[in-house]
């Protein structure tokens, strides 16, 4: 469970983050959208800890990141290209997450083979640095590492992006039954609508950095509502 209390951030004169009270459910896959500038990866990274907040907490399995490292066993995220080590191959990487986590490396080969559909070829025994990869392949090594430990948290911020038509659908079917399997509770964010409302089990609406509504959405039960919010026909 993931609680969020006033927390708030500004930027010179923008607020980026000001959510007075939020709580995101143990098994909930949700969906955080919003325009460019809504505060969504803002908002992801106040929760794991990589902005300073000016005011307000989180708690993560009733443990304040600012204040303890004991969540980061449960929490696998993937934000942006910074996550990444990219002088490494994406096996080289894959084996420095598991060792550090306390993965064998016959664990990671084992656990590596979830996610070939996913990779399609273009990750695993390519011999090319992770810098060399395209970005949207980067962005598959940074899910995969994401995912590598099941851990009982996930935050992927804009997932889709990069991602070619194939790859898009088949990860959309990786995240639920991953979902499914763990009971994991699965925060992306993302512009894709139709792919967000496919996954997702309830969305979080933001506009200047505030969660302005907070939808459940059973079988798609959230789309007119967006579709209203964003102007689609």
């Amino acid at each position: 469970m993931i609680k969020i209390e006033n927390l708030k951030k500004n930027f010179g004169e923008t607020t980026a983050c000001d959510v007075s009270s939020f709580q995101i459910n143990d098994g909930d896959i949700l969906g955080l959208v919003g325009n460019n500038g809504a505060g969504k990866t803002t908002l992801f990274r106040l929760l794991l800890d990589l902005l300073k907040a000016d005011e307000g907490t989180v708690h993560i399995d009733n443990i304040n990141p600012t204040e303890s490292e004991e969540w980061k066993q449960n929490v696998g995220a993937y934000i942006d290209e910074g996550f990444l080590i990219d002088f490494l191959t994406p096996e080289e990487y894959f084996a420095f997450l598991g060792k550090v986590s306390g993965m064998s490396q016959q664990e990671v080969d084992e656990r590596l083979k979830d996610f070939e559909r996913f990779a399609n070829g273009e990750i695993f025994d390519q011999k090319k640095l992770i810098r060399n990869l395209s970005a949207g392949n980067k962005m598959k090594v940074g899910i995969i590492s994401a995912l590598l430990r099941k851990p009982k948290i996930v935050i992927l911020d804009e997932p889709f992006n990069f991602l070619d038509p194939t790859s898009q659908l088949v990860l959309k079917h990786l995240l639920t039954d991953y979902a499914h399997q763990t009971g994991a509770t699965i925060l992306i964010s993302s512009h894709n609508l139709q792919h967000t409302v496919d996954i997702s089990t309830r969305i979080a609406l933001l506009e200047h950095g505030q969660i302005i509504r907070d939808l459940a959405n059973d079988n798609g039960s959230a789309t007119a509502e967006l579709h209203e919010y964003f102007g689609a026909e």
